[in-house]
C-alpha cells in the first residue's frame, strides 16, 4: 500500500494508495489544489470544508462539461470515474477529521 502526502490550500494530508497510483494521485491532488487556489483567489479565506466543498463541485462541473460534450464517454465510464473521485475525496474528508480530533 502507498503512502503519499498531498498539498490542497496550503495544508498537507497523508493519503493511502495502491502501489504505483501514487503520481497519478499526486497530480489528481495538485488539480485539486489549483481549483483550491483559484477559489481562494476569487472568495478569499473560507474553512477547510467549505474550500474542499467547492473545489469538488468545480471539478465535477468540468467533468459534467466533458461528457455533456463526449457522450461517448457513457455512464459506465462516468459512473465509475466518479466513483474513484468520490472514494479519493471520502479520504480527504476522513484525513480531516482524524486531524481535527487529534488537535
Amino acid at each position: 500500500m502507498g503512502q503519499i502526502n498531498v498539498t490542497i490550500g496550503g495544508r498537507s494530508y497523508p493519503l493511502a494508495c495502491r502501489d504505483g497510483e501514487e503520481e497519478r494521485l499526486n497530480r489528481l491532488a495538485a488539480h485539486v489544489d489549483a481549483k483550491a487556489a483559484d477559489l481562494q483567489g476569487a472568495l478569499g479565506q473560507m474553512s477547510e470544508p467549505r474550500l474542499l466543498l467547492m473545489s469538488a463541485i468545480l471539478i465535477a462541473d468540468e467533468f459534467f462539461d466533458l461528457k455533456e460534450r463526449d457522450p461517448s464517454l457513457g455512464d459506465t465510464i462516468a459512473t465509475g470515474a466518479l466513483e474513484k473521485a468520490a472514494a479519493r475525496v471520502e479520504a480527504i474528508v476522513a484525513a480531516l477529521e482524524k486531524r481535527r480530533a487529534n488537535a
